[in-house]
């Protein structure tokens, strides 16, 4: 796969927002594999298990390291959820997909 595409994947949350430590399953990456051990820049479909959902944008090329920016949304019980972009701690291939981990809110 041509990592210019563009192609948006699904990323299902772990919580209702996101904080440091929060994870993100990536699904549908055509290799898992490659993708944990050298990400790219993807567009995301955030889906947390509220039924609340947002776009998002995975960038790598960031001097401080990998980062997620997420625009701001509403969670399903309501609650406003402003944008914020944040770090990546982690990569790590699942064998069907990738888990992404939150780091910390990027100065950004």
């Amino acid at each position: 796969m041509d990592p210019n595409e563009a192609t948006t994947f699904l990323a299902i949350c772990s919580h209702t927002h996101l904080f440091p430590g929060a994870r993100c399953h990536l699904q549908g990456l055509p290799d898992p594999t490659a993708f944990a051990t050298a990400p790219h820049p993807i567009d995301l479909y955030l889906r947390f298990p509220d039924g609340a959902a947002t776009d998002a944008e995975l960038h790598t090329t960031d001097p401080a390291g990998p980062t997620l920016n997420v625009p701001a949304y509403t969670t399903g019980a309501g609650t406003a959820i402003a944008a914020h972009t944040w770090t990546v701690r982690e990569f790590a291939g699942t064998g069907e997909g990738v888990e992404l981990t939150i780091g910390a809110k990027s100065a950004a």
